[in-house]
């Protein structure tokens, strides 16, 4: 019986590319597993070899090359197909189909290096620094490669030794059942050596716990929460492997006058009864300085202005936003007796006027008198 042809048994185009040929055979070799295909083996392991057999071709550049060209009859049997199924050929596949998602890939021998850990830093500023940006210098515990032994972890003069459990490969394969899996030596740790004599400064870590001295560029308009990131500045890796990096946390701490949303300011505005009542001006603190601001005649307690352009900008838009400056209106407080007399006076005609001076306590108590009429029985 004549050979399917390869694409089409991954169900690809021969213009897919290799990721693409790779997650066809993935999805195949799930789906036609022999251990999920209990009930119909013989058939499952059919089609798991054929797509095994399709793969092992258009994974390898040359072979696809030769195959596109020539055909079947080009590849002479060295596709894998002449191979019979075998458990050693299975461990092979399980590698290719599940290594990216245990641990970054199949691996092929050889130590393990790993990646640094990420470290994360709290930077609180002041208000005005996040507004204006600035460089700050900060203090980082870390794990740093020692420099007695030079990240080797052994005595200077020694070295590290080959593990005997893994013979320096970093796993070790175990079988189960009819196929085999690979896993980090237990010995080594994937490192595929070990310390026979430690260094003394390191006790053969090969890292040594260090404060590192850093420079940060904290750009202007960064808001709580903004994180800024130090590529390379974390943890140094293991085996050789890259370092982490550090990323700072913007904490911005609350300001005595300010309260920031985004772009925006907002700050309450202490007016003295008679300003609010007669109309004045009032001196306005802003991030840039002093301004006037104008208070109109019979102003209420909660009124809010809106000074435009007077707020921050951000790290994301360069056009500063607004000031909101809520109006709170000051109880006058230890009166002295003349004063006491004459604010009684002056209610008294206040009283005498009704609505007309005061049209808010006129309108809530009419609110009032309705809502007791209609719940009396």
């Amino acid at each position: 019986m004549a050979k399917r042809d390869y694409y089409e048994v991954l169900g690809v185009s021969k213009s897919a590319s290799g990721d693409e040929i790779k997650k066809a055979y993935r999805r195949l070799a799930m789906k036609f597993h022999p251990d999920r295909n209990k009930d119909d083996g013989e058939a499952s392991e059919k089609k798991f070899k054929e797509a095994k057999e399709a793969y092992e071709v258009l994974k390898d550049d040359d072979k696809r090359a030769m195959y596109d060209r020539y055909g079947h009859d080009g590849l002479q049997g060295g596709a894998g197909g002449a191979g019979g199924f075998s458990a050693e050929g299975f461990g092979d596949i399980f590698g290719d189909v599940f290594g990216d998602i245990f641990g970054g890939g199949r691996r092929r021998g050889g130590p393990q290096v790993f990646r640094g850990a990420d470290l994360g830093y709290e930077l609180k500023l002041e208000l005005e620094t996040a507004v204006n940006g600035d460089t700050i210098t900060i203090d980082v515990p870390t794990q740093v490669s020692c420099d007695t032994c030079g990240g080797s972890g052994a005595r200077k003069g020694s070295e590290p030794v080959q593990c005997t459990t893994c013979g320096g490969a970093g796993q070790v394969r175990m079988q189960q059942g009819f196929f085999s899996i690979q896993q980090t030596c237990p010995a080594c740790k994937g490192a595929g050596t070990t310390i026979a004599d430690p260094c003394a400064d390191c006790h053969g870590r090969g890292r040594v716990r260090k404060t590192k001295t850093l420079s940060v560029k904290v750009p202007a308009g960064v808001d709580d929460g903004d994180r800024i990131r130090l590529s390379g500045e974390g943890e140094a890796g293991r085996n050789g492997g890259p370092p982490g990096d550090l990323y700072v946390e913007i904490r911005v701490k609350p300001h005595k006058i300010f309260e920031r949303e985004g772009a925006n300011l907002s700050c309450e505005v202490p007016v003295s009864y008679a300003a609010a009542t007669l109309g004045g001006e009032v001196e306005l603190p802003t991030l840039d300085g002093n301004v006037s601001l104008k208070i109109p005649a019979g102003t209420q307690s909660g009124k809010v202005f809106r000074l435009r352009g007077k707020g921050v900008t951000t790290v994301r838009d360069p056009r500063n936003g607004d000031l909101f400056a809520q109006v709170a209106v000051e109880t006058p407080v230890h009166l002295t007796s003349e004063q006491r007399e004459l604010l009684e006076r002056f209610d008294a005609t206040l009283r005498a006027g009704g609505e007309k001076h005061s049209p808010r306590a006129g309108g809530w108590l009419d609110t009032v008198k309705r809502f007791f009429e209609r719940i009396s029985p």
